[in-house]
């Protein structure tokens, strides 16, 4: 685990350290999508190379795509003094769309477009290497050095918003700042990914922002952020057989979610949780007692840590064949487990077996997953029939209570 997932985790810490600081400008400038268009005007550039004949990865289509991106970049800085007449975030939005179409036209005619896609996407942050980590430090260092020599006067273009752009002394440091972040996200899209550099850039500056005050203490809490969730996804991401960059950026939301929640949780009023309870009562509840059949996931989730929720509302019958469907389960899920790694084994060379008995032991394999199959369906159908009992006993008084609540505290005076 630790060889495979040292050299992605160190190249998350890079990415997470010149994102961060980008991301607080970012911020400031109120061009919170930026990072996408330049990233899909980057991508264009791509596109382009790939359809010139150029591989994904090689140092051509790089430099097409840096082409491109910084041919965005002065477009920003040029628009940025007239932010009234057009404000940024729309001129950011036109480019995004603009270029996302575009690139469609052009992987429409290349070879595995889908493919080029789903990779500009997703990026493989899996398969980064000691070169590819070494040549972003550099990149990344050498603009770090640049931003700290010019740190007063790129920080009075950022934070001085419209006013330092309306006295035109801030256009030759906004092109430096966009050209020099369009070579961030260039570099960075190639192993990372769009989705995955978008949430580097802006969920650790966003939630250093909730927590703390002034630019270098954010700064530095945001590095420490990144660098956290960095590590939680990678290691969801190995553990549950997940794709690296997706799992990184779910990790980035649920920590956004839970700082969110947090917040809102100490600003409740002893009135205001209870009208939030009786709200997810009724929003709960109601789904339950009108359509019972469809998926329940609070219900599931109650079921699955505590099965007698399920087993209470099944007659002796249903509940000694519920019994014998999850023992069936456990018992194929074992074997097919022990079989998989026999067929791959089979098939990577690190086991023999004649012809006849790999293809007799992949038939079973396929027949065995058909009975499991089965017996899912059956606890599927045993859990329906547990939910159709309680829509009355369960979801019915839930509702009844939930809406009693939310009317005596939306309306007092009607129970005065």
């Amino acid at each position: 685990m630790l060889e495979l997932l040292l050299w992605p985790f160190i190249a998350g810490l890079v990415l997470t350290a010149i994102h961060a600081y980008f991301g607080l400008h970012v911020l400031a400038r109120g061009v919170i999508f930026v990072d996408l268009s330049l990233a899909q005007v980057a991508a264009l550039g791509l596109t382009i190379a790939i359809l010139a004949g150029h591989p994904v990865h090689s140092e051509a289509s790089y430099w097409y795509a840096l082409l491109f991106a910084v041919g965005g970049a002065v477009v920003f800085a040029i628009a940025r003094p007239y932010e009234q007449a057009l404000p940024q975030e729309a001129l950011i939005g036109i480019v995004y769309a603009v270029s996302t179409a575009l690139g469609v036209i052009v992987l429409d005619r290349a070879p595995l477009g889908a493919e080029h896609i789903k990779q500009l996407l997703i990026g493989s942050i899996i398969t980064v290497s000691r070169q590819d980590v070494g040549v972003l430090a550099l990149i990344y260092s050498s603009i770090g050095v640049l931003h700290f020599l010019c740190r007063r006067q790129l920080m009075h273009a950022s934070f001085q918003g419209q006013a330092a752009a309306a006295r035109g002394g801030a256009f030759l440091w906004d092109v430096l700042f966009y050209v020099s972040f369009a070579l961030v996200v260039t570099s960075s899209v190639r192993i990372a990914g769009v989705l995955l550099v978008f949430s580097y850039l802006i969920v650790p500056a966003a939630l250093a922002g909730l927590l703390a005050s002034g630019f270098a203490l954010r700064l530095l809490l945001a590095c420490a952020l990144g660098w956290l969730l960095t590590g939680l996804g990678l290691y969801a991401s190995w553990t549950w057989d997940l794709p690296t960059g997706p799992a990184i950026v779910s990790t980035f939301g649920a920590a956004v979610a839970l700082v969110v929640l947090g917040r809102a949780a100490t600003r409740l009023t002893r009135r205001r949780l209870a009208l939030a309870a009786s709200g997810v009562a009724v929003f709960t509840a109601l789904p339950l007692v009108s359509f019972p059949h469809l998926e329940q996931p609070w219900l599931d989730a109650l079921g699955d840590v505590a099965p007698v929720f399920d087993t209470a509302f099944l007659d002796a019958g249903e509940r000694a064949l519920r019994v014998e469907a999850i023992e069936s389960i456990a018992q194929a899920r074992a074997e097919l487990t022990r079989l998989r790694a026999l067929d791959q084994d089979v098939r990577w060379g690190k086991a023999t077996m004649d012809a006849d008995r790999a293809e007799r032991l992949r038939q079973y394999l396929a027949g065995k997953s058909e009975i499991s199959a089965g017996d899912q369906l059956v606890l599927r159908h045993l859990r329906g029939v547990a939910r159709e009992r309680q829509r009355l006993a369960l979801g019915l008084p839930l509702l009844l209570a939930g809406a009693y609540g939310l009317y005596r505290l939306l309306w007092p005076s009607a129970t005065s």
